[in-house]
């Protein structure tokens, strides 16, 4: 099991594939990666030697932020915008659509499970 950026990534799948279960990597930065570390994107993860999975991490902790990292920069944006209390602000803290979606109906996402009206029966 190789273990990358505090990611068990699951040993029987292509390269390209597998370190697409890292949060923020995606198909074209695993594509990156690959092409910067010399690995073919048919081979697997099983078939990688240790130097290869060593190469991989350390290109991703140089390039990349991924995991944690990441997942924190994207709450302090959204933190920073519910602070400014500009519009998408108010919408992250109201719980609601913040790209310009429609709220009328199919806002079930973001809104949770539909709630009763009380007094409207028929």
């Amino acid at each position: 099991m190789a273990r990358i950026a505090g990611v068990n990534i699951p040993t029987a799948k292509r390269v390209l594939i597998a370190l697409q279960y890292i949060h923020g990597i995606g198909p074209k930065k695993a594509r990156e990666i690959c092409e910067k570390v010399n690995i073919a994107d048919t081979r697997r993860v099983n078939d990688l030697s240790d130097a290869e999975v060593l190469k991989i991490r350390e290109v991703i902790d140089r390039d990349y932020m991924v995991e944690g990292d990441l997942r924190r920069d994207v709450a302090m944006n959204i933190k920073r915008l519910m602070d400014l209390g500009c519009y998408r602000g108010l919408r992250h803290r109201r719980g609601l659509p913040v790209r310009g979606q429609r709220t009328h109906t199919n806002a079930r996402t973001r809104k949770g499970p539909a709630k009763a009206i009380a007094g409207k029966k028929k």
